[in-house]
């Protein structure tokens, strides 16, 4: 008796002994179907949704769209033309993602406090600042935007016009606590990117009238490039325009010599164009381009549509005399 109590203990105990050594097995599954399944599955589908002619009668049968596999973006691609600042700068060495991306928030803050339209280089603007010097304390200045360089909170454009006989420049930060208003009396493109050539041609290509009224352009409409070429007064130049490729100059080879077309064959670097690394590292890649706009592009397009809605209360406002 005592045998067989021992033996039955035992047996127990290497039953539990064995119960502990025995490890427990992991199953691992994904929820992705796998091609074979998704093949097996289309076919019940289809058997699933044919109806019988009495379901057929009864109920009618219903066809859903199949859906599309490639989604449209949702940040516009002209972004990178309207809000250039927002993008990081070309140059490795001064980029800064921290910087970068506190100065986007500080940019968006000073959008709320102030309206600032889109422009282009070759748009006529006018700016009003303050001006603890003037008379009313604010100082407005009209003239053509010949430059726009620098990113983020740094960056700036320029201003150029011709006020009795004499040219003027003023260089305005985008993003200056003391401008009060920013306006765009005609908004057009130039053929190049920069126009400080204007500062050798003729007067009247940089003349505007500070009293310009602006001039609206249809919502959706696309922005207009104006392909006047300026005439250049003759020699000595402030740049040696020859050697830059312009488009908007009409008479460069007028006042240039064979010595002068020699120079600028010696310096041209042809090659530059098919330098994939130069162009990489002077440019912003696209997907970067895509994950700075998708932070910011919430409240740009909320500003963008309280700037169409003051649009049109300016257009459709009562007249101040009546007829």
């Amino acid at each position: 008796m005592v045998k067989f109590i021992k033996m039955n203990v035992s047996r127990a105990m290497s039953k539990r002994w064995a119960q502990q050594c025995v490890f427990n097995r992991i199953v691992t599954f994904s929820t992705k179907p796998t091609q074979h399944a998704a093949a097996v599955s289309e076919p019940a589908a289809e058997q699933k949704t044919v109806a019988t002619p009495a379901a057929a009668t009864a109920q009618p049968a219903t066809t859903t769209p199949a859906p599309t596999t490639a989604r449209k973006p949702i940040v516009p691609s002209n972004y990178r033309f309207i809000y250039p600042e927002f993008l990081p700068d070309p140059k490795v060495e001064w980029r800064n993602p921290i910087r970068e991306k506190l100065e986007r928030l500080d940019m968006l803050d000073r959008r709320r406090q102030i309206d600032l339209p889109e422009f282009y280089v070759g748009s006529i603007m006018a700016v009003t600042s303050s001006d603890p010097h003037a008379a009313g304390k604010t100082s407005r200045f009209v003239g053509i935007c010949i430059n726009r360089d620098r990113c983020g909170l740094r960056s700036r454009f320029v201003l150029r016009n011709v006020i009795d006989h004499q040219g003027m420049e003023v260089v305005y930060e985008l993003y200056d606590p003391t401008i009060q208003k920013v306006e765009v009396l005609r908004l057009e493109k130039r053929l190049d990117d920069n126009l400080f050539y204007l500062r050798d041609a003729l007067p009247e290509y940089s003349t505007f009238d500070e009293n310009m009224e602006a001039e609206h352009l249809e919502e959706g409409a696309p922005v207009p490039v104006n392909d006047i070429k300026v005439v250049l007064r003759p020699r000595p130049w402030l740049e040696r325009w020859e050697r830059q490729n312009l488009l908007g100059v009409a008479n460069i080879d007028q006042y240039i010599k064979d010595k002068h077309r020699k120079s600028a064959e010696r310096v041209q670097k042809p090659w530059e164009k098919f330098d994939m690394m130069k162009q990489y590292r002077s440019t912003i890649p696209e997907e970067e381009q895509k994950e700075v706009f998708a932070e910011v592009h919430t409240e740009l397009h909320s500003m963008e549509l309280q700037r169409k809605r003051n649009k049109r209360k300016r257009t459709f406002g009562k007249p101040k005399q009546l007829a």
